[in-house]
């Protein structure tokens, strides 16, 4: 990275730090609350293993019909620690929508309209068994494919997705964005600032507070994103307040208090310290992993040693200037068009984009004795998100593992013939789009 990157970097952060202290900072397309008229939205419920209800919604494009058995690529996305699922995962449900995906946002087990008393108690098992739960749940429906789903962990939720995906192999590709280690954060803190007396400390206050409860005291609250913004916050307290307490992202759920959103309670935070995500993270190999986080992120040291410790195939990627929360919402920094191509390579997933005039229709291919499966696409009018070919209609063989342009036939010109190694021609009935 050169000197002026670098300048230009720390003087966007400076300022983005500065606009958080007084309103919602809406820069970068900052679109928490983005619908699309191209995206039909079902509230739904479904239970997990302990029978426990957990809230979610179902995020169907337009070209699905429910009643079909059109065998769809299908996400789950988590929404952050503290959050729910109309923070972030709604967001990415959405748009990853619009690129043919059928996706399910969920709230955590005690969050949000997911059943769990007390509320906004912590269980790392039972959070990471609701994405297992949505997999389920996304298995009964006629048009997923049951071999084609994968998940999406923001903040917190990448931890409690990768803990599911270790122990559940229906999980054929994992993508995290701005991941936090919530076991990790709590046992040593931010790039270890906290020491074992400081955590045993934490555990006696929590322990005491598990008595006066016995007693009749109320419950306590774990630190959550502060409610004002003072000379003495930190960089990190003004990043979450911009998003948490102003327009940008704040949200209160049915039956919520606005001024205890974020929070946890304090003698159920404490389950945290047990709670090891990384540990034979390896183990989902050869599942493939993308890990991305913004280069400024004070939470990247989770996305660096997730990567280091897992197998291959794995990606890391890094967004040039953006923070923790920016990877929330805003849309012109958030790498929707990799992890389209990402699940579109690794779940076999239709082609498909809203609002553009284009038509498209889609075959199956085998290539000779490799056996490799190629996509046949008739693209008019527009090129493909994340393939830089031209404007002009034209009949694309797309490899589904190297998402390469293999051949082509232009339709309004000389056509170049496909290779002999094609066995299977392309199916005249093909339903277009």
């Amino acid at each position: 990275m050169s000197p002026v990157t670098q300048i230009h970097i720390a003087i966007v952060a400076a300022v983005l730090s500065a606009l958080s202290a007084t309103a919602q900072n809406l820069s970068y397309g900052a679109a928490n609350f983005y619908r699309s008229d191209n995206v039909t939205i079902w509230p739904v419920t479904f239970n997990t293993l302990y029978q426990t209800e957990v809230a979610g919604n179902l995020f169907l494009p337009d070209n699905v019909d429910p009643s079909s058995t059109s065998n769809q690529s299908a996400l789950v996305i988590g929404h952050p620690m503290g959050a729910v699922k109309e923070q972030s995962a709604n967001l990415y449900g959405t748009k990853m929508a619009e690129q043919g995906f059928v996706t399910l946002s969920l709230d955590l087990p005690h969050f949000g309209g997911s059943e769990g008393t007390p509320r906004q108690a912590v269980s790392p098992d039972l959070y990471s068994e609701s994405f297992s739960a949505a997999v389920d749940y996304l298995g009964t429906l006629s048009f997923v494919d049951r071999s084609r789903i994968g998940g999406i962990g923001i903040c917190g939720s990448g931890s409690f997705l990768i803990s599911a995906a270790k122990i559940d192999p229906r999980f054929a590709a994992v993508a995290t964005a701005s991941m936090y280690d919530m076991g990790t954060v709590n046992r040593q803190g931010l790039r270890n600032a906290q020491d074992v007396e400081q955590r045993k400390e934490i555990i006696a206050a929590a322990a005491l507070q598990r008595w006066a409860q016995l007693d009749g005291a109320e419950p306590e609250w774990a630190i959550g994103t502060p409610l004002e913004i003072t000379n003495s916050s930190t960089v990190i307290d003004r990043e979450f307040y911009d998003f948490y307490r102003t327009s940008r992202g704040e949200f209160t759920p049915a039956g919520g208090l606005p001024n205890t959103t974020t929070h946890r309670t304090l003698t159920t935070n404490t389950k945290f310290m047990n709670f090891y995500p990384f540990q034979d993270i390896d183990t989902i190999s050869p599942r493939p992993l993308l890990i991305i986080s913004g280069d400024q992120s004070h939470s990247r040291e989770f996305s660096e040693t997730a990567y280091e410790r897992a197998g291959e195939p794995k990606e890391l990627i890094w967004v040039p200037g953006a923070g923790h929360t920016d990877l929330y919402d805003r849309v012109e920094l958030i790498p929707f068009a990799r992890l389209d191509e990402f699940f579109r390579s690794n779940l076999g997933a239709d082609y498909n984009e809203f609002g553009l005039e284009w038509s498209i229709r889609r075959a199956i291919l085998l290539a000779g004795e490799s056996g490799r499966r190629l996509h046949a696409l008739y693209v008019k009018n527009i090129p493909l998100i994340g393939l830089k070919i031209v404007r002009k209609p034209a009949l694309y063989i797309i490899d589904e593992l190297t998402f390469n342009i293999v051949s082509l036939i232009r339709i309004d010109g000389p056509q170049q013939s496909l290779s002999s190694h094609f066995i299977y021609p392309l199916d005249s009935n093909i339903r277009g789009r």
